[in-house]
């Protein structure tokens, strides 16, 4: 009798969408502390293009000698579950995956996880929406983490969210404002009304001057000369943060698994505090197509893929 396998998505040579092959691997089971995860829906986001298009690999961030996996978000329910776990099997969760030197991702039909890094998904949120949630949502968690609490408006709590009507931007545009921030955000006309929904201040350009810059738009440099002298700037490229200068303090943001706060960040979600955009549902076999439409820009909302 064969083992079991499942379906997952990987490239071997990576040389962008083209690329991409869906192949069978062994099912596993959960060790202790883990849960084999029934992959209902896995967001692409646009560091998959970057992985699938060999950015990374360039960067000698990759090193999988056979293939290389694809995803970081997932949502499903739990299949299996180790020792030590008490999360029963049929729980829906959602979570995150980090790392890029990986032979495996979230665009499959299965998964093992740390039980410690899913989160409970709440009865009234899809699971294709929770699954647009771990990666965005916690990168603009941290990216509030690194800024801290505002200064006093006399202080100085002026905040450029560049991107704002992205994935990360638009989380980070409701969480800066919960530790003080007053948040402007930097986006395209046609995205004013969504920004503003967000509680947020709108510009479709800036002048310097900012006590602090997000750059959830990766600008770099260019986001870097709006910050005000002795500022704060935050980027979202972690290998990358432009050199700092005129005592500006330089972050650049790292996401890692969190689940405890990926859950508050699911139950606000479902409540409607934060915003969570599906572009469309389309099946795995049609990675390659997704691939191609994120590609092309001016989507609003995540492709979710759907084993």
């Amino acid at each position: 009798m064969s083992n079991p396998t499942f379906r997952t998505a990987v490239v071997r040579v990576p040389s962008g969408p083209a690329s991409i092959e869906i192949v069978d691997v062994p099912v596993t089971e959960p060790g202790p502390g883990e849960v084999r995860v029934q992959v209902a829906a896995a967001a692409v986001n646009p560091v998959d293009l970057g992985v699938a298009g060999g950015f990374f690999h360039g960067l000698g961030m990759i090193n999988q000698p056979e293939r290389t996996g694809l995803g970081w978000d997932f949502a499903g329910t739990v299949a299996a579950a180790g020792p030590r776990v008490d999360l029963p099997v049929g729980t829906r969760v959602a979570g995150l995956v980090t790392g890029f030197d990986r032979d495996f991702g979230t665009y499959a039909e299965q998964l093992v996880v740390a039980a410690a890094d899913v989160a409970v998904v709440a009865d009234g949120l899809e699971l294709t929406t929770a699954s647009t949630v771990p990666l965005n949502g916690l990168t603009a968690a941290r990216i509030v983490d690194l800024l801290g609490d505002a200064p006093a408006p006399s202080g100085g709590n002026r905040l450029l969210v560049t991107g704002a009507a992205g994935a990360v931007g638009g989380y980070l545009a409701v969480l800066a404002q919960d530790h003080g921030w007053q948040v402007t955000g930097l986006a395209r006309t046609d995205d004013e009304e969504f920004v503003r929904g967000l509680g947020a201040d709108f510009t479709t350009h800036a002048e310097p001057g900012w006590d602090a810059v997000a750059d959830a738009a990766v600008l770099q440099e260019s986001a870097l000369a709006l910050v005000g002298d002795g500022g704060i700037f935050v980027g979202v490229r972690p290998n990358a943060a432009p050199p700092a200068e005129r005592g500006i303090t330089v972050h650049a943001v790292e996401v890692h698994p969190d689940g405890a706060r990926l859950g508050e960040l699911l139950r606000r979600t479902a409540s409607g505090e934060l915003p969570a955009r599906v572009h469309a549902v389309v099946p795995l076999d049609q990675v390659a197509d997704a691939h191609r439409a994120v590609a092309e820009g001016g989507v609003r909302g995540r492709y979710v893929l759907t084993p």
